[in-house]
């Protein structure tokens, strides 16, 4: 398959430009970055873009997809109620299968807001890479093992397993957090990291009480204590490190470890503001999570890029504080570089094809002026007009283009989540 883009304006993030031309898909493969000209190749499909742009697309470098089910079902509590009494609860009533068709209503919603890859952390790995690979998501999964489900064990066999089995599909070694974890797994663990040379990645101070905790514990903060423990020693991550100290952000710095926020979550649950112009102060790696459905519930990164900027501004009390531009190359960049995606981070030729392209014809994006810096802080899902991942096209023109029904997908998903209902007031 042999795709020309033609007439695009190509927003090239790395150098922070647009340039006016053509763009050439092979398979998956981007093949041609460049002013337009007139090709001799043999084309499937010719695509007119009519000067809209063509970027990267987003990754969601923080979620937990199969929690549809609990989107909107227990709102409006604080943290510790909401996780202990409400999410674990009604997860022990995740089947594999759950999983599986939980997912694609998430991934139905990345592509809406211009998702190509998802960094999804949760249950059941095997079947979120089924689902991956079946719906066409990109998708790296995150180990999750705590206290009370999936072993380190499991964790290291699933790396083994399911790395190098799809192109779309990668597997991560992580953990849920340090209050749910003993040390004795996360010794475990930073073994298994250390004997894979893999990264590491985790929940990191979303909450004072997480960080108050950890002290109570361990007498260090979560970031140091994971340091002691020898679980970064080949770099790795944290999300939501809203309340990280300096000698946190040294952790961060001396194993060059990536930090992915998630401003929707933390406003939501109250956890507070990180201070992001503090992290580019620091040069810290930085990328961007939507967290899952049932804590944000909206899975959009347009909303989230705002709030990077917007709760920035107000941590820093500076209206120059964390510049959009920087907003936007954490919604790329730093997302591809997170997850390990070095080969699908821009519009480069050799790249893969995950790209997406944004309707400026529409009000929000009229007239014309800094266009980089209104996608974060005017753009919003109708502006996405088109979701190629792979080098397929899987959204175009509000349509879906996918190997099943998407009323299908709806109609699972709810019979799944009246299940689990049922299931968890039965067992009141």
């Amino acid at each position: 398959m042999k795709i020309l883009f033609k007439n695009a304006r190509l927003l090239l993030i790395e150098k922070e430009e647009i340039i006016f031309g053509d763009l050439i898909v092979t398979n998956n493969i981007i093949t041609y970055v460049g002013e337009s000209k007139n090709h001799q190749e043999k084309f499937d499909r010719i695509i007119d873009v009519e000067g809209n742009v063509l970027m990267p697309g987003f990754k969601n470098a923080h979620t937990h997809s199969a929690m549809t089910f609990l989107r909107s079902n227990a709102d409006d509590l604080k943290l510790e109620d909401w996780l202990y009494n409400h999410v674990f609860p009604y997860e022990t009533k995740l089947t594999e299968s759950d999983v599986y068709h939980l997912s694609k209503v998430a991934f139905l919603e990345y592509l809406t807001s211009g998702v190509t890859a998802q960094f999804d952390m949760y249950y059941f790995p095997k079947a979120i890479f089924e689902a991956s690979v079946d719906f066409g998501m990109r998708s790296v999964i995150l180990a999750t093992p705590t206290s009370f489900k999936e072993s380190i064990k499991e964790t290291k066999e699933n790396f083994i397993n399911l790395n190098n089995k799809h192109e779309l599909v990668s597997f991560c070694l992580g953990f849920h957090a340090e209050y749910t974890a003993t040390e004795a797994m996360l010794i475990e663990l930073s073994e298994v990291a250390n004997e894979l040379k893999a990264p590491v990645y985790t929940h990191i101070s979303e909450t004072e009480n997480e960080v108050n905790g950890c002290i109570k514990r361990h007498g260090l903060t979560p970031a140091l204590y994971f340091d002691k423990l020898g679980l970064y020693n080949y770099g790795g991550g944290g999300f939501h490190g809203v309340h990280l100290t300096d000698e946190d952000i040294d952790v961060f710095l001396k194993h060059n470890l990536h930090l992915v926020t998630c401003p929707s979550s933390n406003t939501k649950l109250a956890s507070g503001i990180a201070p992001i112009q503090k992290f580019i102060n620091k040069k810290m790696n930085l990328a961007i999570g939507t967290d899952g459905p049932a804590s944000n519930n909206c899975l959009d990164m347009f909303r989230e890029m705002f709030l990077v900027t917007g709760l920035g501004k107000l941590k820093a009390n500076d209206a120059t504080a964390v510049d959009a531009i920087k907003v936007l190359k954490m919604a790329t960049l730093g997302g591809a570089y997170a997850m390990g995606l070095h080969n699908a981070d821009t519009l480069s030729e050799g790249k893969l094809a995950d790209l997406i392209m944004i309707n400026l014809k529409r009000p929000n994006m009229q007239p014309l002026n800094n266009i980089m810096k209104n996608i974060v802080y005017s753009g919003s899902k109708e502006n996405i007009k088109l979701v190629m991942i792979n080098g397929r096209i899987l959204y175009e023109d509000y349509q879906f283009y996918l190997n099943e029904p998407v009323e299908d997908i709806y109609k699972k998903a709810q019979e799944i989540t009246d299940r689990i209902k049922k299931e968890y007031k039965d067992s009141l």
